[in-house]
């Protein structure tokens, strides 16, 4: 069976593929600590590959961030590769987020913070807010590794990988204890956003204790009031519902640009510990707790049938993320392997669904709870002409999906379909991978890696009376070979361009198996137990120029995506429609079609124009369609062309940048009506182009002192990013301060 998956692999690669002309650049706006007056290819220090690894020696295209204005004075993390322009991000509601790479979203992009993969068995396919559970006022660096990266990363990284890293405990060179610490405050007045986060290093020569604690209360945003004139009434609130004396009453919003009922709060806890016992070997335990609180989906309460709102309630509780992981790294091993790195982590999720339709007593509570053991060992050899790496990964989940049905005015309990399998259910995901970095010569880099993955899934429905089941049990086993092989050219006058061919792989989850959910009114999704993985298989050539007065670049992808999940029409128990939620509903399930296409370009530049300005910009291109069968369809999840220009002067002390971020037109005719790109929730023709103007600024007076001022949005646009369910911030002014001692 492995020779097969082999051959299959090497056929998809090298035969089904072709190699398209791929140009990127690796010093955008995101590069902030690139040099551009040298000629030479800078030694940039990414973590790609796990350990640290020069920039030079990688074939894929990673972008990495690790200015702290632009990375802890943002909202949340999904405003970080929001703002960048580099990657695009849809919202569900005001506290969201979900990135989108080459045209996969959610459980197809690969999220880790700290060496632990924060994708779990119910990540769902549609758009993922989970990003905004990690506090970026605590991060230190976020890399965005583009294409399949199933290589070192395993099933769900096939548009890509968002790599976070929080700040590490920093020991000092005394044997005395030191304490430092740093104060941010931060003020948006088009959420009427306070933030508030507090870190504590206590630390010598060999322990390190760093405490995080961030606290933020947003209330309900303010869309901006210029609309076009073809659209003037797009995204206004006109109402609101509110519950008084027992009864439902919709409320007129005083002012309709405040998306009423979008605020919520969040506080996030970190705890590590460093324990360095000598210069080759560290202990490093890490602990992290999200907690949010309850927090409305927006979209769903704006929606309407027969004139009246559809949901009076529609909010998620508290969204818990718990983490713990101990790692253990060594350096300067005998033997093979110089270097290692352990890392176990236990993961404790909670989220929640409560609906309750309008002028209805019964209201719905779905909780969902997976606890999450994983184990991952990296091992390092270094030779004269390269690095070899192999690795071994473990991580079991277990969930737990329950529902009930209370009527609010009796308080009478009843049943309810769960949102997933009901018994005992469980996924396991293992793999064995290796990666080789090999010097071909003086300007020559060879990149070549392969992974055995295997993937158990162990579903049970325990109660199939509400949803008459035709099965009680979903059961895959999935087995599959990945790899990637790639070489780079870096030249020694600022050129460099690579090749590469990589395949990804995703096994359906619990979340593709066993949901049963309305996505929207008169729509239900239905379990289906016969899903097959889904690969892709990417092509890509890279080329890029770091000069005295310009670096510019530009990009090309091609990837197949074979085994495509995407929701269609579906019969269940032989129908097409059923009663679900007392409605009758058509029915849709996730389904593996024939084929599908993804390609697109991106293009960077950045020029000097005078002592420390820089005029700077990005443009991405993503197009994507599949085959059913019968037709050609536009693929969902694919954005519209986006991206950033600005003009950006300073240095330490103070800079200034004025910059802008667009959209394109997303026709209605290259949505897919049928998958996730929200239709309902744009105009009649689509989501409209958009382009806003905005100012960021800072001075920092001295090293322990830091003060910020931007202004998104000055022209008070009025948008909304493709398949969002809120219109975006209008003109927001944002106060930020930073005070370390």
């Amino acid at each position: 069976m492995l020779l097969n998956k082999v051959s299959i692999l090497t056929k998809h690669l090298f035969m089904r593929n072709f190699l398209v002309l791929f140009l990127i650049i690796n010093n955008s706006h995101l590069h902030a600590q690139i040099d551009t007056t040298k000629k030479a290819l800078p030694d940039v220090v990414v973590f790609a590959n796990k350990f640290p690894t020069l920039s030079k020696n990688i074939v894929q295209k990673v972008d990495f961030m690790t200015d702290k204005n632009a990375i802890n004075q943002q909202a949340n993390t999904g405003d970080i590769l929001t703002q960048s322009g580099q990657v695009f991000v849809q919202k569900s509601q005001s506290g969201g987020g979900s990135p989108v790479i080459r045209g996969f979203e959610a459980s197809r992009v690969l999220l880790m913070v700290d060496g632990v993969r924060l994708n779990n068995a119910i990540f769902r396919g549609g758009h993922l807010q989970n990003i905004i559970t990690i506090d970026n006022m605590i991060l230190e660096r976020v890399e965005v590794i583009y294409g399949p990266s199933s290589t070192l990363y395993g099933s769900d990284a096939l548009g890509g990988v968002v790599n976070m890293f929080t700040k590490k405990p920093k020991l000092v060179d005394s044997a005395h204890w030191k304490v430092s610490a740093n104060l941010i405050q931060r003020y948006a007045s088009g959420q009427n956003e306070n933030r508030t986060h507090l870190d504590v290093n206590i630390a010598n020569n060999k322990w390190a204790y760093l405490t995080s604690f961030t606290y933020g209360s947003f209330g309900d945003m303010r869309q901006g009031a210029n609309r076009s004139s073809a659209y003037p009434d797009f995204g206004k609130r006109s109402f609101y519902v509110v519950r008084e004396a027992g009864v439902d009453l919709v409320k007129v919003n005083e002012d309709v640009n405040v998306q009423k009922l979008s605020g919520y709060d969040q506080t996030d806890l970190l705890q590590k510990i460093l324990f360095k016992p000598n210069e080759n070997s560290e202990h490093l335990l890490n602990i992290q707790i999200s907690n949010s609180s309850d927090i409305n989906r927006y979209d769903r309460l704006t929606e309407i049938s027969k004139g009246l709102p559809v949901y009076a309630e529609w909010y998620y509780g508290p969204q818990i993320r718990n983490l713990i992981s101990y790692k253990y790294a060594a350096t300067k091993l005998p033997g093979y392997f110089s270097d290692l790195m352990i890392t176990s982590s236990f993961q404790d999720i909670e989220e929640s669904r409560i609906t309750r339709k309008f002028n209805t007593p019964s209201k719905d509570f779905r909780f969902e709870r997976v606890n999450v053991l994983g184990v991952n060992a990296d091992l390092l050899h270094r030779q004269a002409n390269g690095e070899i790496h192999f690795g071994v990964e473990s991580y079991t989940n277990f969930v737990k999906s329950t529902a009930q049905r209370v009527n609010i005015e009796t308080n009478a309990l009843s049943k309810i379909t769960t949102r997933y399998s009901d018994g005992p259910t469980s996924m396991s995901y293992n793999a064995l991978y290796l990666q080789q970095i090999k010097s071909l010569g003086k300007n020559w880099v060879l990149n070549d890696g392969i992974r055995l993955n295997l993937v158990q899934l162990d579903a049970s429905f325990a109660d199939t009376s509400l949803m008459h089941f035709p099965f009680t049990k979903a059961i895959q086993k999935n087995i599959a070979v990945t790899g990637n092989l790639g070489i780079a050219y870096n030249g020694e006058n600022g050129y460099r361009a690579t090749a590469g061919l990589s395949s990804g792989f995703r096994a359906p989850n619990v979340d593709d198996l066993t949901k049963v959910f309305d996505t929207r009114t008169g729509y239900v999704v239905v379990p289906n137990k016969d899903l097959k993985p889904e690969y892709t298989y990417n092509a890509e050539i890279n080329i890029s120029h770091t000069g005295n007065m310009a670096s510019w670049g530009a990009s090309i992808f091609y990837t197949w995506f074979n085994n495509a999940i995407v929701v269609s029409k579906y019969k269940w128990n032989g129908q097409d429609n059923i009663i679900y939620q007392n409605v009758l509903s058509a029915v849709y399930a996730p389904q593996n079609q024939a084929s599908a296409k993804l390609y697109g370009f991106n293009l960077n530049g950045k020029i000097k124009l005078f002592y420390n300005a820089f005029l700077q910009g990005t443009y991405t291109y993503t197009k994507g369609t599949y085959y059913n069968g019968t037709t050609t369809m536009p693929l969902d999840h694919i954005p519209p062309a986006y991206g950033r220009v600005g003009l950006k002067k300073g240095n330490d002390q103070f800079n200034v940048e004025g910059f802008v971020l667009f959209n394109g037109w997303k026709r209605i005719r290259d949505y897919n009506l049928n998958g996730e790109d929200n239709e309902l929730y744009a105009t009649p023709d689509g989501m409209p182009s958009w382009m806003t103007v905005n100012l960021s600024s800072y001075y920092n007076p001295s090293k322990k002192l830091s003060l910020g001022f931007q202004i998104e949005n000055i022209a008070d646009k009025n948008y909304r990013y493709f398949a969002s369910g809120i219109s975006a911030v209008g003109r927001n002014f944002i106060l930020s301060c930073r005070l370390s001692f």
